[in-house]
């Protein structure tokens, strides 16, 4: 089942013909797998989710959903173009050297051991070849395996099959499970507004149409486009562009966007260049699966090289700030102590920086969102702390309080939701001196070299790859350069640019989170709701936070309590596999299954040093307690909260009918679910942030960049995002990283002031 698509490969989102910068979208890459792989492939898929007899069941679409088998709607193929064109993971050969030995009977004698012979001659089989149940026991025991080898090939297997199955869309946006689960889809009430041919051109594709350029305009109109700009080109004649500008910003999130506002906005001309593609408005799809593909970084499939972390970054033009979940959470006094005192950095104590955390809030419109209309789990976290004594404070968003949108980590279908691409980026482009690079990947820093002196920043070299593939290499030359591409990818552009700091690339904080679930049938009362019948991606995304386990009195090294936002992929991922059918069961019940996380302030650490191949991150023993202390609090509240069954993600499934255990029973459940430790990899660990990387600091040899956001080795080389944090911030980053990024960005203005003296 295929995403619809336009001619020229565009993910088809209304009946509007605009730009094709402003439509975006791909169709899935090709799989390179033979046949015999595809054997192996497409009876692992079908392990997972096989077709299963429901004709006991009466409702239609359920029994159609119990039915549908993967192979059934193109999960293998998906599964192996995504295999071949988007992951990266230095173990990657392995699981192509699997699927090979699978389609062998020696192989599968191999991997699978005794439970894949068969009691007739010739005994030994292929995997194929194997009963549904016996390949449903072989597959369960590598979820529990002591072997870590066999441990990653479940999570591989499990996390992409499950994830492709509920996201996959055919040509009417739909997928076969959805109705079955209580799934809506995309957000209806933006489905029923696109396609209007009326709207204003802005609120269709956004405020930033004009300051897009396609670079795969044909030559001489493009360097007329950027000339018309205000910006100097030169053309050689192998078709390289030079762009002479004031700044360049490598990035266009929460850092870069900001830093772009600012110092257009003060009459320099910026250039930002971004990797990820523009998606105004009215061309957002609202699915889950196509947004995924486009707006995230490796299609969201991104993990620690172990499989041990699942992490979310995006890759998209606002970064961050277009796809998250509005939380706008001050920088915590703790950490603004700690960064003061412990590290030196004035910057944190100073006037300044206060007055950038009013201006930020100002200008993203941060409000406390209307309680009435919040999702299910904020509901479920809020009445359960309620009613058992732990603190719990609502989350200010960076949007009016009649924004409730479920779907806001899609993108934001009416712009309420002030990310750069509706406010900094807004101010680049109204004050007539910037312009915009989607879809352009930065290859290097370029610097003069002095001896004895400090190298000085002059430049990016950057790619366009074209929609056949073809690449092509430009130069920007700039007064001042600005890398924001945040603390996965930052790093990897200092190296790649011939920087030698030892502490770029480490230091890397993820606030690891492990969930917990609670099942409300829907009679359940909640309280504030406007009906006890909302569905769990529903109403506002994040709108209660409790700290009972955070030691925000002291440290701040503890745990926050929030919720996520989880659409049936996601879901899908998270949720605990123990057989085809009690996995079918699990997700038959998700509209009305809430999740709530705890998300440390991690003092462990990670590497990205040689991103994207790899991202090592391991957990502090300290982290690791704060979580547990964290998932007895979860399932603590869920069970307040009046949840008729609780669990835990972990691999066994463990979970507890709250309504008929004794207290005893109770008390035995969070005991061991909260003292089990998480150095197996065994519960699935998650991450939406990421950042110290490139931390700040006063000394060259414990960190990458100086106070004012300029690295110690380049002069005029300055750093705007998540990855300059001294340490992890233990809240949501994005007023935080804006903050700083307004500061560096005034101390860009004075070394641009300084260059005319």
């Amino acid at each position: 089942m295929e995403p619809l698509t336009t001619d020229d490969g565009g993910t088809h989102t209304s009946g509007i013909n605009c730009h094709r910068l402003l439509r975006g979208g791909k169709q899935p890459y090709p799989h390179s797998l033979s046949s015999r792989q595809m054997e192996s492939l497409v009876a692992l898929c079908d392990t997972f989710l096989p077709s299963i007899d429901a004709s006991n069941i009466k409702d239609g679409d359920l029994r159609r959903f119990y039915k549908t088998s993967a192979s059934m709607i193109g999960v293998p193929e998906h599964y192996g173009g995504y295999l071949c064109g988007t992951l990266k993971n230095p173990r990657l050969d392995l699981l192509f050297m699997v699927f090979w030995l699978l389609s062998t009977w020696f192989g599968t004698f191999i991997i699978c051991g005794t439970a894949s012979l068969s009691n007739k001659f010739p005994y030994f089989q292929r995997f194929s070849q194997v009963s549904q149940k016996k390949r449903e026991e072989i597959v369960l025991s590598w979820s529990l395996s002591y072997f870590s080898i066999l441990n990653m090939l479940y999570k591989c297997l499990k996390y992409l099959i499950t994830r492709i199955f509920f996201t996959l869309v055919d040509e009417k946006n739909m997928n076969p499970s959805w109705k079955a689960i209580g799934y809506c889809g995309p957000d209806p009430d933006f489905a029923g507004r696109r396609g209007q041919q009326d709207e204003e051109i802005e609120k269709m594709y956004g405020p930033l149409h004009e300051v897009l350029v396609d670079m795969e305009t044909p030559r001489p109109k493009l360097l007329h486009i950027l000339q018309q700009s205000g910006f100097t080109v030169t053309a050689s004649p192998d078709n390289t562009s030079t762009i002479h500008t004031d700044v360049v910003v490598v990035g266009s999130g929460s850092g870069g966007g900001v830093v772009a506002g600012v110092l257009a906005k003060a009459g320099y001309k910026v250039l930002v260049l971004e990797k990820g593609n523009y998606f105004a408005r009215q061309n957002l799809s609202l699915l889950e699966g196509p947004t995924l593909d486009v707006m995230y970084e490796r299609a969201g499939f991104l993990a620690a090289d172990d499989l041990g972390a699942l992490i979310l970054a995006a890759s998209t033009v606002g970064g961050g700030s277009a796809i998250n979940w509005s939380a706008s959470i001050r920088t915590p006094t703790h950490v603004i102590n700690e960064w003061s005192k412990e590290y030196g950095l004035e910057l944190f104590s100073g006037k300044s920086y206060k007055e950038a955390l009013d201006i930020i809030c100002e200008r993203m419109g941060v409000h406390e969102p209307d309680l009435r209309k919040e999702g299910l789990s904020n509901e479920v976290l809020r009445k359960g702390c309620l009613e058992l004594g732990y603190p719990v404070n609502t989350i200010p968003c960076n949007a009016p309080p009649d924004h409730f949108c479920g779907w806001c980590n899609f993108g934001c279908k009416d712009g309420k939701k002030k990310g750069t691409q509706e406010t900094w980026l807004v101010d680049m482009a109204t004050s007539g001196n910037g312009v915009i690079l989607p879809k352009c990947r930065a290859l290097k820093i370029l610097y003069d070299k002095k001896k004895g002196f400090r190298n000085k920043a002059k430049g990016v070299v950057f790619e366009f790859e074209k929609e056949k593939g073809e690449k092509e290499t430009h130069l920007v030359l700039s007064k001042v350069t600005i890398a924001a591409s945040g603390a996965l990818n930052t790093p990897a552009l200092l190296l790649k640019s011939g920087l030698r700091n030892p502490n770029i690339g480490k230091h890397l904080h993820i606030h690891p989170s492990i969930l917990a679930w609670g099942y409300f049938p829907s009679d359940t009362p909640l309280g504030q709701s406007d009906g006890n019948n909302k569905k769990s991606y529903e109403g506002a995304i994040m709108s209660a936070m409790s700290t009972v386990v955070g030691n925000f009195d002291t440290s701040g090294y503890g745990a926050v309590i929030q919720t996520p936002s989880v659409h049936p992929g996601m879901h899908s991922i998270l949720t605990p596999w123990v057989s085809s059918i009690d996995f079918k069961d699990r997700m038959s019940r998700y509209s009305r299954t809430a999740q709530i996380f705890a998300l440390a302030r991690d003092k462990g650490s990670g590497s990205v040093h040689q991103f994207p191949n790899s991202l090592e991150y391991h957990l502090d023993a300290t982290d690791e307690k704060n979580l547990m202390r964290g998932m007895e609090k979860l399932l603590r509240i869920l069970a307040a909260a009046g949840a008729e069954e609780i669990g835990t993600n972990h691999v066994t499934g463990e979970r507890l009918n709250v309504k008929h255990a004794s207290s005893k029973e109770f008390e035995n459940f969070v005991s061991k679910a909260s003292s089990r430790g998480l150095e197996d990899l065994s519960t699935p660990i998650t991450s939406a942030h990421q950042m110290g990387s490139c931390r700040m600091g006063i000394d060259p040899k414990q960190s990458v960049v100086n106070q004012r956001g300029e690295t110690w080795e380049v002069e005029g080389l300055f750093l705007a995002d998540t990855s300059v944090f001294p340490t992890a911030l233990g809240v949501n980053p994005m007023v935080t990283v804006q903050a700083i990024s307004y500061c560096t960005a005034q101390f860009i203005l004075e070394f641009l002031k300084g260059l005319h003296h």
